[in-house]
């Protein structure tokens, strides 16, 4: 369990790793990969507020599988995860499956 609440409009997003061995059997080390771009929604802020201070609703949800800029966010670490905190509006879209 994630012990983290972001705040605003801000998104906890786990980035999904990609797969270790390519096509041949190629083993890429750690250091060649490049950063993931696809993630996965884990928790939500507590939303952007207008200027009438009424709250706008999140566009993304929890569990979505996001598409993710390849150096955005606030990388930390909980428990040898990595996840990241970006605002909402730096996801770049949703991947539907």
């Amino acid at each position: 369990m994630i012990n983290i609440k972001p705040l605003g409009d801000r998104v906890l997003v786990q980035p999904l790793e990609e797969k270790e061995v390519k096509k041949g059997g190629i083993i890429i080390p750690d250091t060649a990969k490049e950063k993931p771009q696809e993630g996965k929604v884990i928790a939500l802020g507590t939303g952007k507020v207008d200027e009438d201070g009424k709250k706008i609703p999140f566009e993304v949800k929890k569990g979505d599988r996001v598409l993710i800029p390849k150096y955005g966010g606030t990388e930390v670490k909980i428990d040898e995860e990595t996840y990241l905190i970006m605002k909402e509006e730096d996801i770049l879209g949703i991947i539907e499956s």
